[in-house]
């Protein structure tokens, strides 16, 4: 392991990972919920109709190899990807990076149809929603990974939510990369600026415990009251002369969740980085792993890492899926339409960022900024995002560039509606608030 000397190491693990613009890629991570189809309820991670079964399932017919802890079955890598999982047994889908949305779309619907091929003869089915819409938090049983046994018990210290954020939400992310420095700032900037707009228009959790929660985002709304040392919008992204240094100066404030010392996890929450990394922990010294593994335990709306991380957004039903991806890489890799996507929201102050974000929660859309609703701002950020990609000319076989992946977002968006909005709809109207009809409308089904 690497010992950390000098302060300065922090700060030069985001400097090696810039990239030149010709290597720069797309990575796309899809959370889905699992749910018993006659019952709606979520699936455990033990028994013959459960998580470890479907992973099991996964190795014998498609080649996924496993990782184990515990001799439990954690995690599943082929190639470049990898699934993972949530802490109540929600199957995420780690893409490898792709240099198009095209290869996205491509390994999305590879492992759509691998998975619920394997799910389906035991009548689980996978829904298109940002969460679990039925079982209660205490209802859904624990995945047997190492760092949930220390993250579990921590939340309820730090916040009423977080059991809830870690047992019954989805998310899909998209991870981009930068050049250098300034970069990674206009887009660690800009992602956080954009937060309440990609929040509204990708709104999609407006039912949880079997009914109505108030919210098109009750995910986001959930950010709010989980750990706010560790989420949220970040107030120094906005700062004019922001830089990793900002980052590193937050993230070493953050309590730390823990370490790992020859696969075994330490319990360091009851400490900083910045202390331990001054003071150790009963003989241990901080390492430039240690540190990377930190860094996965801060959850802004939009996160530096060895590349940057848009976190916004619910998880979608598939023909969604594609969109924030496509979205994100057409703004954020032309620095035209990265400069236009700022100019957007440069203008806002402090209090009408955190008034719009949380206004997004509840009403995305709808939710007012000055004389503006968000769904006229939502319109020109997918304009931006829709130009991006026709210039960047990545074309399929059939000669079709990337905007192809925002059709279904165009749809949404010129009928005022996030997908949230369509839910609440159905559900009052065609569905007559039955989880069994709701299961129907939004199961992913074999494309």
């Amino acid at each position: 392991m690497s010992i950390i000397e000098k302060h300065f190491e922090l700060e030069a693990y985001f400097h090696g990972a810039g990239k030149p613009p010709e290597q720069w890629r797309v990575g796309t991570e899809y959370e889905k919920v699992g749910i018993d189809r006659s019952t709606g309820k979520a699936i455990p991670y033990f028994g013959p109709r459960g998580v470890d079964r479907i992973l099991r399932e996964l190795m014998d017919r498609y080649g996924w190899q496993p990782e184990e802890q515990d001799g439990n079955i954690i995690a599943l890598t082929r190639e470049k990807a990898q699934i993972t999982l949530e802490p109540g047994g929600q199957i995420e889908l780690s893409g490898e990076p792709c240099e198009s949305i095209h290869c996205t779309y491509g390994e999305f619907t590879q492992h759509i149809r691998e998975l619920l091929e394997v799910s389906e003869p035991l009548d689980i089915v996978f829904l298109g929603l940002g969460m679990q819409p039925v079982s209660r938090v205490e209802e859904i049983e624990w995945v047997p990974k190492k760092r949930y046994r220390i993250m579990g018990p921590y939340m309820p210290k730090v916040g009423t939510l977080g059991q809830r954020m870690m047992k019954q939400t989805a998310t899909v992310q998209t991870n981009i990369d930068f050049l250098d420095e300034k970069d990674a700032m206009a887009k660690f900037r800009t992602g956080m600026g954009l937060a309440p707009l990609l929040i509204a228009m990708f709104a999609n959790s407006p039912i949880c415990d079997g009914r109505l929660n108030g919210y098109r985002s009750f995910r986001e709304h959930i950010w709010t009251d989980t750990d706010r040392n560790r989420s949220g919008l970040l107030k120094f992204a906005f700062f004019p002369d922001v830089s990793f240094a900002h980052y590193v100066e937050y993230a070493l404030d953050v309590p730390m969740y823990f370490i790992v010392r020859h696969h075994d996890y330490i319990d360091m929450t009851g400490m900083t980085f910045r202390q331990y990394l001054a003071h150790g922990y009963k003989g241990e010294r901080a390492t430039l792993e240690d540190w990377s593994d930190h860094l996965t335990t801060l959850f802004p709306e939009t996160r530096i890492k060895r590349y940057i991380e848009i976190r916004s957004v619910d998880s979608q039903p598939p023909e969604l899926m594609p969109a924030l991806s496509a979205l994100t890489k057409g703004v954020f890799y032309d620095s035209d339409c990265l400069a236009a996507a700022w100019d957007l929201v440069k203008g806002w102050t402090w209090d009408e960022r955190m008034e719009t974000y949380l206004g997004s929660h509840e009403n995305a859309l709808s939710a007012r900024f000055r004389r503006h609703t968000l769904l006229d701002l939502s319109k020109e950020l997918f304009q931006i995002g829709w130009e991006g990609l026709r210039r960047q000319r990545s074309l399929n076989k059939n000669g079709d560039d990337e905007t192809i992946y925002l059709n279904p977002l165009k749809q949404l968006l010129f009928q005022g509606k996030c997908p949230a909005d369509l839910i609440v709809e159905k559900w009052q109207g065609e569905l007559h608030q039955d989880i069994k009809k709701l299961i129907g409308y939004s199961a992913y089904k074999l494309p």
